[in-house]
């Protein structure tokens, strides 16, 4: 009995000592490899549609859409180290708000006015967002903003301008421009008119 326990207490030691166990004998991982839809899809087999002659190349027809898109005006180039935003003016003020009811995507507008513009603009507008001082973020209530035709306010946040960057990235669709148009010019009416300046005393007038 006692040289049965010393030979398993040996066994038992020479396998804690040395790693020759995890070394040698296969692991169970590997017998995953051998079932193609686990995730070692290294090792799976997988088409190459572009790689092999014998499995087609074409799209279905109806696949791939090749109408319906917005043509591009922009003139500038995002993609450099220091990218200017600008767009072709005179096609920007030809564009037509194809909005039939405005009333209708106030609410759109105002949610992505709010994720995107807010924090330069400020929810009234106004540029007082939280980072618009700092970027001299421009009020969208002055006489010149209210200028803009609502193509103009459109490619401003397709394209950017200045020191605008382009929002066309993140607001893809095009009736979602214009919704944040359409609420732009409801901040735009709901504004209070800014009160005129107080005319200058006469000179030699008494105060």
């Amino acid at each position: 009995m006692a040289r049965k326990l010393i030979v398993a207490l040996g066994l038992v030691g020479s396998l804690s000592g040395c790693n020759w166990y995890y070394n040698t004998l296969p692991s169970p991982d590997d017998l995953m490899k051998l079932v193609p839809w686990f995730d070692h899809m290294v090792k799976s087999p997988a088409p190459s549609p572009y790689q092999r002659a014998d499995i087609p190349r074409n799209t279905p027809k109806g696949s791939v859409p090749i109408t319906g898109g917005e043509p591009d005006w922009g003139t500038g180039d995002p993609s450099a180290q220091f990218p200017t935003y600008a767009f072709d003016t005179l096609v920007a003020k030809a564009l037509v708000n194809p909005t039939a009811d405005r009333a209708a995507t106030l609410a759109r507008g105002d949610t992505l006015y709010t994720n995107f513009c807010a924090t330069c603009h400020g929810g009234a507008g106004d540029g007082k967002g939280p980072v618009g001082p700092k970027v001299a973020a421009l009020s969208l209530l002055t006489d010149r903003a209210k200028a803009f035709g609502d193509g103009y306010l459109y490619s401003l946040i397709r394209y950017g301008r200045g020191v605008m960057p382009q929002y066309g990235d993140k607001i893809h669709q095009p009736a979602d421009r214009w919704a944040v148009v359409n609420y732009v010019r409801q901040l735009q009416g709901m504004a209070m008119p800014a009160a005129p300046a107080p005319a200058a005393a006469p000179e030699g007038a008494s105060r």
